[in-house]
C-alpha cells in the first residue's frame, strides 16, 4: 500500500501524466492492467484560468477513472490562484505541481524544470497550491538543472517544507531530457532526507528496471511513463515480477489485436471518428514497435482516416506479423 496524504493506494505503480497522451481512453485502458492512479495531461494554469475549451476537455473523466490526479504547470501566483478556482469545480483525488518538464518553450517561460534553479520560488508557489487545495498536493521534480547543479535533495526538502504530501523525482537533469543515465544515487539521497513518500521515475521500461529502482533508491512508489506507450501490459508484468519473481507471458498476436481494437474504439467514442483515428495513429506505432516487417504498415497507418480502415489494418498486420 502507498499512502499520499489522505489518499490510500493499493498499488505503488502509478501512471504518469504525459502531454498529448494521458487522455481518458489511455487512462481507462491502463487501469484495466493495474494502473490504479492516473493523471490527466499536464494543464497550463493560464489556459485553465481562461477556461480554454481544449484544456477543460482534458479534465473529462468518468466514475471508473478514479483515483485521478491533475497536474498543473505554473510560475505566476495570480494565474495559479485563478486556475485553482476553476478546478475546484471538478472531482479528482490528487493535485500535482510540475517542476520537471524540460521542454524549452516551457522553461523559457520560467515554468517546469526552470524552477529547479530557484527552490525558494518553487516553495512559495507550492504553499499557494497547498493552501487552496482540498486534496493532497504532490510535486514532480528532476535531479537538477544540469550535472553541475544537482540539487534534488535541497529542492525536495523545500517542497516538503511547503506542505506537499509526496515528491515525484525523475532521475535525470533538465539538460538530459529523457536520455542518458538515471541518477539512482541522487534519488536515494533525496529519499533518505524525506519523511514523506518519494515516487521515482526514469527508465521504467521493464520489470527488471523497476526492481533496480526500488532496490537502489528505496523509493516508495514508481511512476510509469514511456514504458506504458503501446504497452499497458507493463503494469501486470511488474506486479507479477515483484510479487512472484516470475515474468508474465508476452501478449499474443490475438491479445495485441484485441487491445489495439479496444483502444481505437475508445478514441473514436471519445473524440469522434476523424479526430479519434488521427490520435490513434501514434498509438498504432507504439503498439507495433519492434514487430518484424512493420514499417510498410506503419507508413499506411499514418494516412488512415476512417475507423473501419484502421480496424482492417490492425487485423491484417497482427495476422501477418511475428512477435519477436
Amino acid at each position: 500500500m502507498l499512502q499520499i496524504g489522505s489518499l490510500k493506494l493499493n498499488s505503488s505503480l502509478i501512471l504518469a501524466p504525459m502531454a498529448g497522451i494521458s487522455d481518458l481512453p489511455f487512462r481507462i485502458l491502463n487501469r484495466e492492467f493495474g494502473a490504479e492512479l492516473g493523471f490527466v495531461e499536464m494543464l497550463n494554469v493560464r489556459s485553465l484560468a481562461h477556461r480554454s475549451k481544449r484544456t477543460i476537455r482534458m479534465l473529462s473523466t468518468q466514475p471508473k477513472d478514479r483515483p485521478l490526479g491533475v497536474q498543473l504547470l505554473a510560475c505566476e501566483p495570480d494565474f495559479l490562484v485563478r486556475a485553482m478556482e476553476v478546478i475546484a469545480g471538478y472531482e479528482f483525488d490528487l493535485l500535482d505541481f510540475n517542476a520537471a518538464c524540460p521542454v524549452r518553450k516551457v522553461t523559457q517561460r520560467g515554468e517546469g524544470a526552470s524552477l529547479l534553479k530557484d527552490p525558494a520560488r518553487l516553495n512559495k508557489l507550492l504553499k499557494i497550491v497547498v493552501k487552496e487545495s482540498r486534496v493532497p498536493v504532490t510535486v514532480k521534480i528532476r535531479t537538477g538543472w544540469d550535472e553541475g547543479s544537482v540539487n534534488v535533495r535541497e529542492v525536495a526538502m523545500k517542497c516538503r517544507d511547503a506542505g506537499v504530501s509526496a515528491v515525484f523525482v525523475h532521475g535525470r537533469t533538465k539538460t538530459q531530457g529523457y536520455s542518458g543515465a538515471v541518477d539512482y544515487r541522487a534519488i536515494a539521497e533525496a529519499k533518505r532526507a524525506l519523511d514523506i513518500p518519494l515516487i521515482a521515475s526514469g527508465d521504467i521500461l521493464s520489470a527488471q528496471l523497476v526492481k533496480k529502482m526500488f532496490e537502489e533508491t528505496r523509493c516508495d512508489g514508481i511512476l510509469v511513463a514511456r514504458g506504458a506507450l503501446g504497452n499497458p501490459w507493463i503494469f501486470r508484468e511488474i506486479k507479477d515480477f515483484i510479487e512472484k519473481g516470475a515474468f508474465s507471458k508476452r501478449p499474443t498476436g490475438e491479445e495485441l489485436e484485441e487491445v489495439m481494437l479496444k483502444h481505437l474504439e475508445m478514441c473514436v467514442g471519445f473524440y469522434g471518428q476523424r479526430v479519434g483515428v488521427m490520435i490513434f495513429r501514434k498509438f498504432f506505432a507504439w503498439y507495433t514497435k519492434g514487430l518484424r516487417g512493420i514499417r510498410p504498415l506503419r507508413e499506411r497507418s499514418s494516412r488512415v482516416q476512417s475507423k473501419s480502415v484502421m480496424q482492417e489494418l490492425i487485423q491484417s498486420c497482427v495476422e501477418s506479423l511475428v512477435i519477436p
